[in-house]
């Protein structure tokens, strides 16, 4: 919840938007793709209902993940969607000084919040498009939390700035949530070793809309799996999780996926070109996500018209570093979001339906 001391609200997520009265408009405001899931997974997922009698065993997945990434199956930790990752690693790690790079998913900092941290912040700024410069984090934190690409920027790092935060010592989280859309996965961290106090976060919920399955992993050094492990309740990912994770890192589903990210790509480009021939617009680019964030006057009154409208979209002012003036864009096919573009040109007018 927000104080007087902080404005923001980090618990608040781009599902509230479409909640309850919101149910009924086009949703530009969560990240997981639309579409989503396949007939073929969800049919996959029916038939692991047959096994609900037996307690889960996640010995296939996690060997199905590790093999995906290159990896030893003990340097990885099957987890109940990202989240349940980061609240792990508020618990487990022993830490003094944690540092959160913002405007990123805010979950990570509460998580360490609730874990009775004291979190510091290193704001990136708009006028460097929000670009990574690791001279900027503390050289004495010892636990450094960083997305990429980052929600809500949409701005992808290199891969070499991002490890060049690794110290000894330190533990950096790289949050690779939706690195599975972007084109050949580019500056990815998962699967390095050779990058001491590496953690990579991966989610399976937003590509394969798996949300309400929550399903997730997390690769890192065995010892720090252990650690991790240890702080997870018994059989904490459930079968049919278990057998969405088995399926969506195999061969049919790797080539699915990154035929998305390449139409995702497009339709991004779509939206941006739409959206730079409105005036008063700014997009934050290059966008290499499946969203995009924009700047815009009167940005909550536009959001306030645009559901009277039909739209849902994220409000940018819950993320530290961003202000009021902020929206966050779901990438959408191309018939939706030339719809939008023309509500979004209403709603800065000043109409609302």
């Amino acid at each position: 919840m927000p104080t007087e001391r902080d404005p923001h609200d980090l618990r608040h997520h781009g599902d509230a938007e479409v909640r309850d009265d919101g149910r009924t408009l086009v949703d530009l405001a969560v990240n997981v793709r639309a579409g989503t899931p396949p007939g073929w997974l969800r049919e996959v997922v029916a038939g692991s209902l047959d096994g609900l009698a037996a307690y889960p065993d996640g010995r296939a997945a996690r060997a199905a993940v590790a093999a995906r990434h290159g990896l030893t199956p003990n340097r990885v930790l099957l987890t109940a969607g990202a989240a349940e990752a980061f609240v792990l690693l508020a618990r487990a790690l022993k830490v003094r000084r944690p540092v959160v790079v913002h405007p990123q998913f805010t979950e990570p900092e509460a998580a360490l919040r609730d874990a009775g941290h004291s979190v510091d912040r290193v704001l990136l700024r708009a006028q460097d498009g929000f670009r990574l410069d690791p001279a900027a984090v503390p050289e004495d934190a010892d636990l450094v939390v960083i997305g990429n690409p980052t929600n809500p920027t949409s701005v992808l790092h290199p891969a070499g700035a991002v490890a060049r935060l690794a110290r000894p010592g330190r533990t950096l989280v790289v949050d690779e949530a939706f690195m599975d859309a972007v084109p050949g996965e580019r500056e990815a961290l998962a699967g390095r070793t050779d990058v001491p106090g590496l953690v990579v976060l991966r989610s399976l919920t937003k590509t394969w809309g798996l949300a309400g399955l929550r399903i997730g992993y997390l690769l890192a050094s065995p010892e720090t799996v252990a650690d991790l492990a240890r702080a997870q309740p018994l059989w904490p990912v459930s079968t049919p999780a278990l057998t969405a994770a088995q399926t969506c890192v195999g061969p049919r589903a790797l080539a699915e996926a990154a035929h998305a990210a390449h139409r995702v790509a497009a339709d991004r480009a779509h939206l941006v070109a739409g959206l730079s021939d409105i005036a008063g617009v700014r997009v934050v680019g290059p966008a290499e996500g499946p969203f995009v964030l924009v700047r815009l006057p009167h940005a909550a009154a536009v959001r306030g018209r645009l559901r009277d409208l039909g739209f849902a979209v994220r409000r940018g002012d819950t993320f530290p570093g961003l202000g009021e003036e902020w929206l966050r864009l779901a990438v959408r096919d191309r018939a939706t979001v030339d719809r939008f573009l023309a509500a979004l040109r209403r709603a800065m007018a000043g109409d609302g339906g």
